[in-house]
């Protein structure tokens, strides 16, 4: 009994020690704090969806999604070819392009009227605070920091960790003229060393106004946040992007909601939506939509294209590392939806409604 209780407090004092890293950011206080109980969204302590939204699907376990991760993965869970991609130089692309480059996962980048938005950059190749415990699709990490061109606007939709990466962004810290982000998220952004005037944190529902006549709104999405063991005292978000010509909602994580109807009805037709496909499993459907739902989200949208994302890089479910796009692609051409499906790095020129993309993915083991 006594051997028991001291490894139970090692143990616990060495989880106490390992969370107290600078990777794992820091809670909002002071001022911060203040302002986010202030948000209507903000009740009982932390950040609530707009509608119930339980950890695990009725008739699910803890215990059996834990057993299901151990032992009963898909054995294509990971791809054993490398992943195709192709190294673009991002500094010379041209200013009066708009364009897009997938970077794997949820990481792109946005070339709008000759501005540079960075959306959720992961380029450290784990996508957990534990080193090496969910490493990178082999193939799939072609950029990094020091591949960036310089970026107006870092946009980061929640604080998990394959969105906000606390080695990618220190790397990028004097490449970022503006960081927008979820309340409270400023909190960790500011403890890694960015200055307090670079960083904008919004709540949903909000409206800011951007150089080149840009636009951009913060939306609901339905998800959760947090990187120890604090849940939902930050704030998780989407993003709906106006430029005079184009509108292009960047969905961050979200399980399915009516949030994407009212955004539609609010700025439909919407030119691109991107929106997550991948990591999903009937026990998380509140919080990542299953591809069925993505096209439904897409059509509740109005979207005139769909990319999806969220896919590709890193096994955080249990299915076969290309379902995703296989799933999402066959509802598309039923639904008759046009789908974007770059491989990594590819250069997606968003006026171009020609260009065309090969479903990549076929013939990778």
């Amino acid at each position: 009994m006594v051997f028991i209780l001291s490894a139970a407090l090692l143990l616990t004092v060495a989880v106490f020690l390992y969370v107290r890293q600078d990777k794992f950011g820091k809670a909002p206080s002071g001022e911060r704090l203040e302002r986010l109980k202030r948000s209507p969204n903000y009740r009982d302590g932390k950040f609530q969806n707009e509608h119930f939204t339980p950890n695990l699907t009725k008739g699910y376990s803890f215990i059996g999604v834990l057993y299901n991760f151990l032992f009963r993965r898909d054995p294509r869970n990971r791809p054993v070819d490398e992943i195709p991609s192709i190294k673009t130089d991002l500094v010379q692309l041209k200013a009066e392009n708009d364009l897009l480059v997938w970077f794997g996962h949820s990481s792109y980048l946005l070339q709008l009227d000759g501005k540079r938005y960075l959306i959720d950059p992961v380029f450290c190749g784990n996508a957990s605070p534990i080193p090496r415990s969910n490493i990178s699709f082999r193939g799939a990490d072609r950029y990094t920091a020091a591949d960036m061109p310089a970026i107006d606007y870092l946009l980061i939709t929640h604080d998990h960790y394959d969105h906000l990466d606390h080695e990618t962004v220190l790397a990028l810290k004097g490449k970022v003229a503006q960081v927008i982000c979820g309340l409270g998220v400023g909190s960790h952004l500011e403890h890694w060393g960015f200055d307090a005037d670079k960083i904008i944190e919004k709540d949903w529902n909000e409206r800011m106004e951007l150089s080149n006549h840009a636009v951009l709104y913060t939306a609901p999405s339905r998800h959760f946040a947090g990187r120890s063991f604090s849940r939902n005292n930050t704030l998780w978000l989407s993003f709906l992007l106006e430029t005079p010509k184009r509108r292009i909602y960047m969905g961050g994580d979200s399980g399915y909601d009516t949030h994407f109807a009212a955004i539609g009805e609010q700025f439909g037709p919407i030119d691109l939506a991107i929106l997550d496909n991948g990591q999903y499993n009937k026990a998380w459907q509140a919080i990542h939509m299953l591809p069925e739902e993505v096209i439904k989200a897409a059509e509740a949208l109005r979207a005139k294209q769909l990319f999806p994302v969220h896919s590709s890089k890193f096994a955080l479910s249990l299915h076969p590392w290309d379902e995703p796009l296989k799933r999402i692609s066959a509802l598309a051409k039923a639904a008759k939806l046009p789908l974007l499906t770059p491989k990594i790095g590819e250069v997606v020129y968003l006026g171009d409604r020609l260009q065309s993309f090969q479903e990549w993915w076929n013939g990778v083991n």
